[in-house]
């Protein structure tokens, strides 16, 4: 069974605690979460949520992926300012593997990233991104 993911509504009901953990690891990387559609976050939650066939997600896996989202959504060099060229290079090398297997976790977000609309242009450019249509 897959956690419920709750966004919360109009102050009566809490977010998730996946989504809370989310949005820290956002801020902790210098991307406030109000700046990540609520979609792109619960559809990067449900991919993570299937490589663990609904089981609650680790921390790890959460940091993760927004390392790779916050990343895609701000470019190298603000990530790099942010977050130095130790973990710029880490997510730069998950996705230079990202699109050598398309089915992993990370080609799933990079391509949500970029189906979304949230992904920097320097960053499709650089890795020469394109989402097919058919």
């Amino acid at each position: 069974m897959i956690p419920p993911l709750s966004i919360g509504f109009m102050g009566l009901f809490g977010r998730s605690p996946a989504l809370r953990t989310f949005d820290a690891d956002l801020r902790a990387l210098d991307l406030h979460p109000k700046l990540v559609p609520e979609a792109v976050k619960l559809a990067a939650l449900r991919i993570l949520m299937a490589k663990t066939d609904g089981m609650s997600l680790s921390d790890k896996d959460s940091r993760a992926a927004a390392e790779l989202l916050a990343y895609c959504m701000v470019g190298d060099e603000p990530f790099a300012t942010a977050n130095g060229v130790h973990l710029t290079q880490s997510v730069e090398k998950r996705i230079d593997l990202a699109l050598d297997d398309d089915t992993s976790s990370d080609a799933k977000l990079i391509l949500l990233a970029l189906h979304a609309n949230v992904i920097q242009p320097s960053v499709i450019e650089r890795y020469r991104l394109e989402a097919d249509s058919g």
